[in-house]
């Protein structure tokens, strides 16, 4: 019974983790509406009202409207309205604000409303104070400090919930953090003069020739710096991000019609042992083959035993008129230079073709 429960538990451990959360956001904004010279609004009748300038919280558009002589609603009658209206089209926003009048320059709270919670389904409704102040206080208020007060808004909008689900970091996320943090490297290159830093063992596991230059007899005897002067800094860049990823640097220059460099990096995964890379790049060459560059990339096939390779650029100047193009490239004439016994193999090609 043990051994079983054992089991269970291992087999518990091993199980994918997933994961979600609950984002609930909520912005808190404040708006000073000042009404000057209140006695000349006093008697502009019910339900008519001045209103504010627009403001924004949480993405949406509000607005502060004063009755001076009360909304007509709600037994206000002898009492100022006081209202927070929502301006843009909005479907089940939770608010909660508070609306309170100050004097002027709002060092003294006239009014101490409770805050009002509600949800606004629609912007054709006003919410707030039918019996914000009465008029006879105002008025006398008014008097001594020349009409002029401010109506402070203190609005808070709650925007519905999400849920998200929780990326769970991968191995490959961690290695190519690790990378790109140089915590723990132990062995720097030095690359035209371009320095990058990496793990030797995780070098050594994924390239025989690393392996052989970092721990077997060819180590080197200062391996804290290993310069290396034919590879290009991109392409070493390119190469060790496949080694901690085992996946092609998302760059322009390695993808489909970028044959130079993906030439290089063939050359690269070639020289250090790495086989899938090697492989991934002869796919992408075979995928874009042209007249300019067919002649190029039939050398390196031939140089690196790239029979795919080789066969697709065969097969792509296997017609007279396109290797008369070919003909005229600077490629051609490298060809003909480094390997000139690929003449008698593309003629051949021809012939058969013909």
């Amino acid at each position: 019974m043990a051994n079983n429960s054992t089991s269970e538990a291992n087999r518990g451990h091993s199980l994918p983790k997933t994961s979600s959360r609950c984002i609930t956001e909520s912005f808190i904004a404040r708006h000073d509406f000042e009404v000057t010279n209140y006695l000349q609004l006093d008697g502009m009748g019910v339900n008519k009202f001045v209103s504010s300038s627009t403001f924004s919280v949480a993405g949406y558009d509000w607005s502060i409207r004063f009755y001076p002589d009360g909304d007509g609603v709600g037994g206000s009658n002898g009492n100022s309205s006081a209202f927070l209206y929502c301006v843009s089209q909005v479907k089940d926003v939770r608010t909660k604000f508070t609306l309170n009048m100050l004097e002027k320059e709002g060092k003294v709270k006239v009014t101490d409303r409770g805050a009002i919670e509600c949800i606004i389904s629609s912007p054709t409704y006003d919410w707030g104070y039918s019996n914000f102040i009465e008029k006879s206080k105002l008025k006398s208020l008014s008097h001594a400090k020349g009409g002029n007060f401010v109506i402070r808004c203190v609005l808070t909008v709650t925007k519905e919930h999400r849920t998200d689900a929780v990326t769970q970091p991968n191995l490959v996320d961690h290695l190519l953090q690790m990378l790109k943090d140089t915590e723990g490297a132990d062995v720097t290159f030095s690359v035209c003069g371009q320095v990058f830093r990496a793990h030797r063992c995780l070098l050594a596991a994924r390239s025989p020739v690393f392996k052989a230059e970092l721990f077997g007899p060819m180590k080197e005897k200062a391996t804290h710096c290993i310069k290396i002067d034919d590879i290009e800094p991109q392409i070493f860049e390119a190469l060790l991000h496949f080694i901690y990823t085992d996946s092609m640097l998302d760059d322009e220059r390695f993808k489909e019609g970028k044959s130079a460099s993906l030439q290089h990096l063939l050359v690269a995964a070639d020289r250090y042992g790495v086989e899938k890379l090697r492989v991934i790049c002869e796919g992408k060459l075979c995928e874009s083959i042209d007249v300019e560059t067919v002649a190029t990339t039939l050398v390196l096939a031939e140089q690196h035993h790239c029979k795919d390779v080789k066969e697709a650029c065969l097969e792509f100047m296997a017609s007279r008129k396109v290797l008369r193009a070919v003909m005229e490239t600077d490629g051609f004439k490298h060809l003909v230079t480094s390997c000139p016994l690929l003449m008698k193999e593309i003629l051949e090609k021809v012939s058969r073709s013909d």
